[in-house]
């Protein structure tokens, strides 16, 4: 716990893995993503891989079933990730023997081919639940560099400072796995909306601490169009909102019992979000200036702090000429997010899917 490098020993066991890819329309890119992870070192009769197949085509699914992975058809109008992964479990009570560990990896999503060996020392050495270093695999565009940074951001902050800290890191939604029977356990208990921020309710009342495997790297696409920006953070905004309201019924709770853990994770969906949060503090101090000069000054040195606290948290690898040209785009994308705070309530009643590339 709160390790920069969670070098595990080597396991004396080798657990049995359920690796589930919830597909929904995602015939470009789940083939590869399959194939590439039975690329594994791992010996190929201690993990089964389940696609979650909503919407895609026959001869999709009969490339996946080629590959040896198993193929879950959902045909339910709701594509919901929580969903996905409850049929899948679902199948695997009904079909399947019991697994030790289940690992949730997005369609879009590569890992390296010593994943579940790194996965496997981290269990045996008694973690329950983990979230591994999500990256970018593509910075082809602007937006697609702001969102890599945005994501190093919150490993920093949310999961590898978290953990220094002594606290639970922050799940993402992919390159997460946890003791089979805890999830068979909380995947009921989750609702539709935001499944990362569910499991980690559900987890952190139990005070089951989540691990941050910094070294274990899952390498997910980035969204390349502000259009898919929009409406992905539409989706995120409203999830933060919604679980902080259900969250914050079990707050009295969680002080008297001094689960502190569980304290900080509704602090941490408090704070808007990090382009909101810029653009605000900055907004405020322009228009502090001509009223009050130094009113003004005090904002503009706590925009000066946000920007060196966060520009701290930014790995070396991603500060180049890219992310310099990509800060150009910040204005676009507060707009967007300011927009998003008008339309927030009306995300939860379609479901708006992010296209990924082959």
């Amino acid at each position: 716990m709160g390790k920069s490098e969670n070098k595990y020993p080597p396991a004396a066991k080798k657990y049995k893995f359920a690796v589930l890819f919830p597909a929904y329309m995602e015939d470009k890119v789940i083939v590869n993503s399959v194939k590439d992870f039975f690329l594994q070192k791992y010996p190929r009769e201690n993990y089964d891989v389940f696609v979650i197949s909503a919407e895609m085509k026959d001869e999709t699914n009969k490339a996946l079933e080629a590959l040896s992975a198993t193929v879950i058809t959902v045909d339910e109008t709701c594509h919901t990730k929580i969903r996905a992964l409850q049929k899948a479990t679902d199948y695997i009570a009904e079909n399947k023997p019991e697994y030790d560990m289940v690992v949730v990896l997005d369609a879009d999503n590569l890992v390296d081919p010593d994943f579940l060996e790194h996965l496997n020392n981290a269990f045996y050495s008694g973690c329950s639940a983990v979230q591994t270093h999500r990256v970018a695999k593509n910075m082809n565009t602007s937006v697609a560099v702001l969102d890599a940074v945005s994501e190093e951001m919150n490993n920093s902050i949310f999961r590898k400072g978290h953990t220094k800290l002594g606290f639970s890191a922050g799940l993402i939604g992919s390159g997460m796995a946890f003791e089979y029977d805890i999830f068979r356990k909380i995947i009921y208990n989750a609702d539709s909306v935001g499944e990362d921020k569910q499991l980690e309710v559900l987890l952190l009342k139990q005070n089951i601490y989540i691990e941050y495997l910094a070294d274990i790297h899952t390498y997910d696409e980035k969204v390349k169009k502000s259009s898919q920006f929009y409406e992905q953070r539409k989706r995120w905004l409203f999830s933060q909102v919604h679980n902080l309201f259900l969250g914050a019924r079990a707050l009295p709770k969680a002080l008297f019992n001094g689960n502190w853990d569980y304290c900080n994770k509704l602090f941490q969906w408090i704070m808007p979000p990090r382009v909101m949060l810029f653009g605000s503090i900055l907004i405020i101090a322009c228009l502090l200036l001509p009223f009050s000069f130094y009113m003004s000054i005090k904002w503009f040195i706590l925009f000066g702090v946000l920007c060196v606290t966060f520009a701290l948290a930014i790995p070396d690898y991603l500060v180049n000429k890219r992310l310099l040209k990509a800060l150009f785009y910040v204005p676009v994308l507060f707009m967007l997010m300011f927009f998003n705070h008008f339309r927030i309530f009306r995300s939860h009643k379609t479901f708006v899917h992010t296209p990924h590339d082959e």
